[in-house]
């Protein structure tokens, strides 16, 4: 039981490894999953120093023994490169909202953090960016299916974006409620917050799987898709 505890705590860290490996071997991908591609060496690099500095924690002195703020990075790009991936399938469905998306929250992210929130506060992460992230891209992923389903388009396993898509919207849709009360269990239920952050990391797993098998190429989804080596 130690080692999968241990496993689960650093599952931030080796899981986005699983799509880099998929990747490394399948190097001719379509354009628009470029985003994709970007995201998971991030969130790599990113969650790697996040658990680096949470299991280093008390021999790093304080104020950078903290990994809140890279928390709050990692939502930032997330947010944009999953919305650049959704703008490159060029679905005509709300395009201009799809564009607005990600400037808006920008701008919401520069007031939070110039007037009420500090993006290195070191006592927790900020629970509003993370909720507002993970409703954003759950309405990303809403607005695919519904165009899928408008327009009659197949859904089938051979097409990339649906495995990223389904990946992305399970994951936002089991963290958007975890995201939102966060800030506020850690502060009067610290234990069960510690606990249920597993369960976030579980669904960071699934994330990670659903990534990697988009990344699988076939070249039979899509005759006319454009492939690079990203």
């Amino acid at each position: 039981m130690a080692f999968f505890g241990v496993l689960l705590d650093w599952s931030e860290a080796w899981a986005p490894l699983i799509p880099i490996a998929v990747w490394l071997r399948h190097r001719q991908q379509p354009r628009y999953l470029a985003p994709v591609v970007a995201y998971v060496w991030f969130a790599f690099v990113t969650d790697l120093l996040i658990d680096g500095i949470w299991k280093l924690r008390l021999t790093i002195p304080p104020p950078w023994n903290s990994n809140n703020w890279l928390y709050n990075l990692h939502s930032l790009v997330r947010l944009f490169l999953f919305s650049w991936f959704f703008v490159r399938l060029r679905q005509p469905f709300l395009p201009r909202l799809k564009r607005w998306i990600p400037v808006l929250f920008g701008l919401y992210a520069a007031v939070d953090f110039g007037f009420y929130e500090h993006f290195f506060d070191y006592s927790n992460l900020s629970s509003r960016l993370l909720a507002l992230e993970a409703g954003l891209l759950l309405f990303y992923c809403l607005q695919y299916y519904f165009y899928k389903v408008k327009e009659d388009e197949e859904m089938a396993g051979d097409q990339p974006d649906f495995w990223v898509v389904t990946g992305l919207g399970v994951y936002v849709a089991i963290n958007f409620f975890i995201f939102l009360l966060y800030k506020e269990l850690s502060v009067y239920y610290t234990r069960f917050a510690v606990d249920i952050w597993n369960v976030h990391n579980v669904s960071f797993i699934l994330l990670q799987l659903f990534l990697a098998r988009a990344l699988i190429q076939k070249k039979t989804h899509s005759p006319a898709a454009r492939y690079d080596p990203l």
